[in-house]
């Protein structure tokens, strides 16, 4: 019986097969026409053919009735479809809701709005290098770069939207902020006007990968997912909530590479081969290379006080290109009280520290939108050469230039653990602490976590109460008396440390601080709260020269000088003056493992050891900070 089942079974299954194959059981259309009634822009995507036959993927989102219009161009490795893909929604206002939108002014200034990935992203063709060096760097084998996409993409784009008026603006910020000053490299005629905010500029002085030639590990992360994949479809993997603990367990950064698989990455090898301040940074610093070519396009640069992650660029392309500014409106520069990229966010605080005001929304409003107005449709503008916001006091001042010749004042670091403008009295003297790669010092309170923007953890940082530090007996903590006059600086405050080290090599951490009252009104959290207003890292290997690193005399008091960021700032009275003076910051940098080792990259864990750090607070080589003071 069983068998005579099996049989007919078989043969209904024969019987089924030989049947005509059913329809598509699929509700899908063949092809989607989204709905758009009621939008008020059109949405277009065009593949632009360069120089060399790679395709580049562009989106346009061009008002609906446009007529005369002006284009603002960003070109981005951070997928143009995304960041213009906000189709719920038929406002153009909504779908600019993504990075790099300063969405309330293009829209209200009628705009056509480009973006588009660049070479090797996303739908983009062609290969992919992190800032792709301009072709002459000697570091571009190709005939093609950054800037030659720029040009033609802007020669298609005049040629190819009738809805235009043949003029374009670049804009962008930090990797999007380096487009708008590569294409100032032998311009395009129809680029009017360049604002890069926040841009990558020299990554080995103070922008991205290192701080004074101290690594900036914590990127491990984004060069991964950044480098590994065309669309970042890969995500890096910690092996540890508190990174903390995964970077000590790897020891050096290069070793934490190898674990995680960045020695796949050609750009992370790249960093690893050219640790010192060579010509592989120096061919491709973006103020050196703008500062030999002539100045054809007015250039706003916008610069962040507490800018994470790019704090070097904007003021160094600034300095570059206003000697070239002889009639005085071609360079302008833009300093905010901003994390990397507030600018075109809420911008009422910075972690803790709040302006008073929304000092991004008034920027773009007063600042930006007329800039970008007057050059690309011809309307009036009231804009300052310089607009910077003076915290402390909470204002926007409008200057001339920057800095406006400020007098330079020597705060001394003294015996007693004080501060003071004067020298002090008698012989030498150190103030001395032990620093032990085994228990560095963090840059925030443990737990450590990756860098995001979800909250202030890694946006507002450098705003961040130093009191954890200062708890530390690997920290040196000068405090001045109760101010009973504003002290004001406006430019970037110079570190002048004379100081030992019992190892053969060390790293300096140097922080200008407004220490709070003991009691605050209002805000009453804030009593005693220590507000970094400057503060940066050195790597004495480099105290001789940037690109020949050295070991350091063991135990030999040697000087080391090294500019803080850019300030503007007034300590009040009633505040105190602060100096810290450490010799780590982790795991945002790497461990200098006190044992001069040829690349630290590779240090072995037997080359780090303690070390005797003794710094000169009396005599004739006393340490100071020299500060930038304005009346």
């Amino acid at each position: 019986m069983k068998r005579l089942c099996l049989a007919a079974m078989l043969a209904a299954s024969m019987a089924f097969g030989a049947m005509a194959a059913p329809p598509d059981y699929d509700e899908r259309p063949a092809k989607v026409e989204p709905y758009r009634e009621g939008w008020n822009y059109d949405r277009r995507l065009v593949d632009i053919t360069m120089r060399d036959g790679v395709k580049l993927h562009t989106v346009f989102l061009v008002p609906k009735g446009a007529r005369n219009a002006p284009i603002l161009l960003t070109r981005t490795p951070y997928d143009a479809e995304k960041l213009t893909s906000n189709v719920h929604s038929g406002n153009l206002i909504a779908a600019l809701d993504g990075y790099d939108n300063a969405a309330d002014i293009i829209v209200a200034g009628g705009y056509i709005r480009v973006i588009q990935d660049v070479r090797g992203k996303y739908k983009s063709g062609g290969g992919y290098v992190m800032n792709r060096p301009l072709v002459g760097s000697g570091l571009n084998p190709t005939q093609v770069d950054d800037a030659t996409d720029t040009w033609d993409t802007i020669d298609w784009l005049v040629k190819n939207l009738p809805e235009s008026n043949g003029r374009v603006g670049t804009l962008g910020i930090s990797y999007d902020g380096y487009e708008p000053l590569v294409a100032l490299v032998n311009p395009h005629p129809a680029l009017k006007v360049s604002v890069p905010m926040n841009p990558m500029v020299d990554g080995w002085r103070g922008d991205d990968w290192f701080h004074n030639g101290a690594f900036r590990q914590m990127n491990a992360d984004y060069i991964w997912e950044q480098v590994a994949t065309t669309d970042n479809s890969d995500p890096f993997w910690w092996n540890s909530r508190d990174i903390y603990d995964a970077f000590m367990r790897a020891g050096s950064a290069g070793a934490f590479g190898r674990i995680h698989g960045l020695d796949q990455i050609g750009f992370w090898r790249k960093l690893t081969e050219h640790p010192a301040y060579d010509t592989f940074w120096q061919a491709q610093a973006m103020d050196k290379i703008l500062a030999a070519q002539p100045l054809k396009v007015p250039v706003m640069l916008v610069h962040s006080l507490w800018d994470q992650e790019d704090i070097y660029g904007a003021p160094a392309v600034y300095a570059a290109l206003k000697p070239k500014d002889t009639a005085g409106d071609m360079v302008f520069l833009t300093l905010g009280p901003w994390h990397h990229g507030q600018e075109i966010d809420d911008g009422t605080h910075s972690g803790n520290i709040s302006w008073d005001q929304d000092a991004a929304k008034w920027w773009r409003w007063h600042v930006l939108a007329p800039f970008l107005a007057h050059y690309l449709k011809d309307e009036p503008m009231d804009v300052a050469p310089v607009t910077a916001f003076q915290s402390g006091v909470n204002e926007w001042r409008r200057l001339n230039a920057w800095p406006e010749r400020p007098a330079a004042a020597r705060l001394y670091l003294k015996p007693g653990m004080s501060l003071g403008f004067s020298p002090a009295e008698g012989a030498a003297e150190t103030a001395d602490y032990v620093s032990d790669p085994a228990h560095p010092v963090t840059f925030v309170p443990r737990p450590v976590r990756p860098t995001g923007y979800d909250d202030d953890h890694w946006t507002d940082w450098l705003t961040t109460d130093q009191r954890n530090a200062a708890a530390r007996p690997d920290v040196l903590t000068f405090t001045s008396e109760v101010l009973t006059a504003p002290v004001t600086i406006a430019g970037q405050p110079v570190v002048h440390l004379s100081a030992s080290t019992s190892g053969t090599d060390s790293d300096w951490v140097v922080k200008l601080i407004d220490v709070y009252p003991d009691e605050t009104p209002v805000r009453r959290d804030m009593g005693g709260y220590q507000f970094a207003v400057g503060m940066d890292i050195f790597r004495g290997r480099y105290r001789q020269s940037l690109s020949d690193p050295k070991p350091i005399t063991p135990n030999a008091p040697l000087a080391y000088s090294f500019a803080l960021p850019p300030a503007n700032h007034v300590f009040l009275p009633g505040h105190r003056i602060m100096v810290q003076v450490q010799s780590s910051w982790f795991p945002l940098y790497d461990r200098n493992p006190q044992t001069f080792t040829p690349n630290i990259f590779f240090a072995k864990p037997q080359d780090y050891v303690k070390a005797t750090q003794k710094v000169v607070i009396a005599g004739p080589s006393e340490s100071y900070i020299e500060l930038p003071l304005v009346n």
